[in-house]
């Protein structure tokens, strides 16, 4: 006795259970453990590229024989201050490159309380303080 085609042909519902099952414990461990990943990746690219920030201001300074001015603030890396010919840049190639992970500018501090520069960000709050992902994150 042979089955026919359409007899043998697809899966049984418990298959598809016993498949789905698995793909839920799966999702159940390992999605935690990616979303945590994701979440410390962003303080750490702040802290990278606010010493890339820092790297750039120090160039600035090369130039000009100053730091950039409360007034003038981060954009004088990427854009020409008004009235300084000795502006060289732009010491960063965008203007994305002066924001921080969470969309906000990185915010400057001289002289730093780090440092003689101080180049940071609020973190995902945007408020001062906090801990894990709302923590200050900067070049120090």
């Amino acid at each position: 006795m042979r089955k026919s085609p359409e007899e043998e042909a697809g899966f049984t519902l418990l298959e598809l259970l016993v498949v789905l099952a698995i793909l839920g414990l799966l999702a159940a461990i390992v999605g935690p453990q990616v979303i945590k990943y994701l979440d410390s990746s962003r303080s750490k690219t702040a802290q990278v590229q606010a010493k890339n920030v820092v790297a750039a201001i120090n160039l600035f300074k090369l130039d000009a024989s100053r730091y950039p001015s409360e007034q003038e603030g981060i954009e004088a890396l990427v854009k020409a201050p008004p009235n300084l010919p000795a502006w060289n840049g732009p010491y960063l190639p965008e203007q994305s490159a002066i924001i921080d992970p969470w969309g906000r500018p990185y915010r400057i501090r001289i002289p730093g309380e780090h440092g003689e520069v101080d180049v940071f960000s609020l973190g995902s709050d945007g408020q001062a303080g906090g801990t894990g992902e709302a923590r200050d994150v900067g070049n120090w």
